[in-house]
């Protein structure tokens, strides 16, 4: 669920996975722990809006979902930036077969999916013999992120991605595939 800043209340927190600055000089604060934090900033109008984005909120095309929020706003494309913060890497998250075809069927569009084979998912997602030897794949969460930023037509030049791992770096990020732990990153934009 998407909701735009002012409908929270302050000193409250909001059960939602994305936030919409909406008013001018306005805080967006969301607390991830390995999804991803996608921040989008319209430089002409100044609007702001932060998402908490893992595989269910990618196969539930949540940045598709935000972009338009930010079309009723009037924003053209080319001034959308996006940056997705540190998340978990390809490396460290290990799904099974059945949960890599879920994902590709709702995450990925058609056009981008249909001309792949298996031996090319397996190259996008699994770069180890010893991975598919466990009967594991590794998903690349950014990897499809920017995939469906640019199926909604953001200009590849206008995306950051940080190559932070929440899961390798366990002494700066929190990682609740690594540790269990109920502790979180706080992530915040501005308007």
């Amino acid at each position: 669920m998407i909701v735009f800043g002012s409908l929270s209340q302050e000193g409250s927190k909001t059960d939602a996975d994305g936030l919409i600055g909406n008013q001018r000089n306005q805080n967006l604060w969301i607390y991830t722990a390995d999804c991803m934090p996608i921040f989008f900033a319209d430089k002409r109008t100044r609007n702001v809006a932060a998402l908490h984005c893992g595989r269910k909120g990618l196969e539930k095309k949540i940045i598709k979902n935000l972009v338009k929020n930010f079309d009723n706003f009037g924003t053209s494309r080319d001034d959308l930036l996006v940056a997705i913060g540190p998340a978990i890497s390809k490396e460290h998250y290990l799904v099974d077969e059945l949960t890599l075809e879920e994902f590709y069927r709702k995450a990925e569009s058609k056009k981008m999916t249909l001309n792949l084979t298996k031996t090319e998912k397996d190259l996008c997602f699994s770069d180890s013999n010893y991975f598919k030897e466990q009967n594991l794949n590794q998903l690349d969460l950014k990897k499809s992120a920017y995939r469906q930023l640019l199926s909604e037509n953001i200009p590849n030049t206008n995306i950051d991605i940080s190559n932070l791992c929440t899961y390798k770096f366990k002494n700066e990020f929190n990682s609740w595939r690594k540790n269990k732990t109920i502790s979180r990153q706080w992530n915040f934009i501005c308007s």
